[in-house]
């Protein structure tokens, strides 16, 4: 039975002196919300959490596998698994038929476009579906392109994944465009504001911006580059992939003209979700195909989409909410990609938007609690250098760091061997690992997920102990 879910929401220019008021401010509300977290009330527990994901049950040469991974693409709970296979199933079709099974796709992809709308606090007509955020930033630039030439500037930054710099850098060779790349402060692994300032101009036409690095877990000032672009005129995109599955975005907030996240960084299956404003979905001239809808947001579609992939998106949405502390949410409701979780107390009935901001809040507590843990034991371990932000200000919990005389793909191994699951290497930040001087072998990354116990925890310790004697 389809059920629609039916909750429906539906160029100034600073002077220095308030432009740097404006700044610190945005910069600090970031960091105050995390201050926060250490007040909220927890999510439910990560016992039942775990209880969700059947992935955790893997042993690895007789250990309990834990997934540090999930900075490059976390783990999926049954739920969303029971999303794509019920779509694959019982409604599998393509669009815009006269049939049932037609109409009932029609209808999930509507009701996924609701969903995120909710997770981005977006209107349903804003919500694009794609296969991965590097195409759709391409897809961006091939469009903004056809308008831009000679003169004609785009600044992004040095902590960029190379999906947002890729894109742009096809622009100075078929375009003549210039691209403007703000430097990094290596030593707090945050952007230099100041350069970055510099860079943004009257010539500046995009800014292309990302809300965290996934090299560094460092948090941006995106609140900030999107004001400062709109400033001078310039569109302001915001690459929140690596953010998004940390911190609950805001479209409206925040002003910006597009925003981009990827649902297998927040236990949804492997594709993208990216935002433009109304006005602008229908202005810019994105290629398509005719007789292809030119309406928004169908007109920034391009062919057939990956129908199941958005039915396990949405699900994603609904099982972030139904991990808000007393929200009462029967997690079997959440099999239904379709409908936003219901409480199981019809006295209660917060919006999903109001249980994903629960659970959000809740997250982050808990995360934040293991990664102040594992960075003062990792700073204590010789041998081991940490990179990037330190916890007491606004970070994702993702925690890089190197080894001395070990290589970072040795240490990956090691961790392995141990059941402890972690990536390396540059993870697409290529510039970040340039900047450090750690070509070839990268970093080793671990990031804390949903899923995460305080014993792994204490695990990842002991073996980076043991690796680094």
């Amino acid at each position: 039975m389809i059920k629609l879910c039916t909750s429906i929401r539906a160029e100034s220019v600073f002077s220095a002196s308030i432009w740097a008021t404006f700044h610190r401010d945005c910069f600090e509300t970031e960091s105050k919300m995390s201050a926060v977290t250490q007040n909220t009330p927890p999510t439910i527990s990560t016992e039942e959490i775990r209880k969700q994901f059947p992935a955790l049950e893997r042993i690895h040469n007789g250990f309990p596998v834990a997934y540090f991974d999930g900075a490059g693409g976390t783990q999926t709970p049954r739920v969303v698994v029971d999303a794509v296979s019920d779509y694959l199933l019982n409604h599998n079709a393509n669009t815009h038929w006269e049939y049932p099974t037609s109409h009932e796709t029609d209808a999930i992809i509507e009701a996924a476009r609701y969903a995120f709308a909710d997770f981005l606090n977006a209107s349903a007509n804003e919500i694009v579906f794609g296969p991965n955020t590097t195409t759709m930033i391409y897809h961006l630039s091939r469009a903004l392109g056809r308008t831009l030439g000679p003169g004609d500037e785009i600044v992004i930054t040095e902590l960029e994944h190379h999906a947002n710099v890729a894109p742009w850098q096809a622009l100075v060779v078929e375009r003549g465009v210039t691209l403007n790349v703000a430097q990094m402060d290596l030593e707090s692994g945050q952007l230099d504001w100041n350069d970055f300032e510099r860079l943004v101009n009257k010539n500046t036409k995009v800014v292309s911006f990302g809300a965290g690095c996934n090299a560094l877990g460092t948090v941006n000032d995106y609140r900030g580059a999107v004001a400062l672009a709109h400033s001078v005129g310039a569109l302001a995109l915001v690459d929140a992939v690596h953010y998004a599955p940390y911190f609950l975005c805001d479209v409206k907030e925040t002003d910006c003209d597009f925003l981009t996240c990827s649902a297998y960084k927040f236990y949804g299956p492997h594709m993208s979700v990216f935002y433009g404003k109304k006005e602008l979905l229908e202005s810019i001239d994105f290629p398509k195909l005719e007789p292809a809808p030119n309406t928004a947001p169908e007109r920034a579609e391009m062919g057939t989409q990956n129908h199941e992939g958005i039915a396990g998106a949405a699900a994603t949405v609904n099982f972030y909410a139904s991990l808000a502390a007393g929200s009462s949410i029967d997690f079997s409701l959440c099999n239904d990609a379709i409908a936003a979780p219901r409480s199981t107390d019809s006295s209660l009935s917060p919006s999903r938007r109001e249980l994903l901001k629960a659970a959000f809040a809740g997250l982050r507590a808990h995360s934040s609690a293991q990664v102040e843990r594992l960075w003062q034991a990792l700073s204590n371990i010789r041998g081991v250098r940490l990179y990037g932000p330190p916890p007491d200000v606004a970070r994702t919990p993702t925690v890089s760091f190197t080894i001395d005389q070990v290589a970072s793909t040795e240490v990956a191994r090691r961790l392995a061997e141990r059941g402890l699951f972690a990536s390396h290497g540059d993870f697409y930040a290529a510039t970040v690992i340039e900047r450090l001087g750690l070509q070839p072998e990268g970093l080793v990354r671990v990031g804390c997920a949903c899923y995460t116990s305080d014993d792994e925890i204490e695990r990842l310790i002991e073996a980076v102990k043991e690796i680094a004697r």
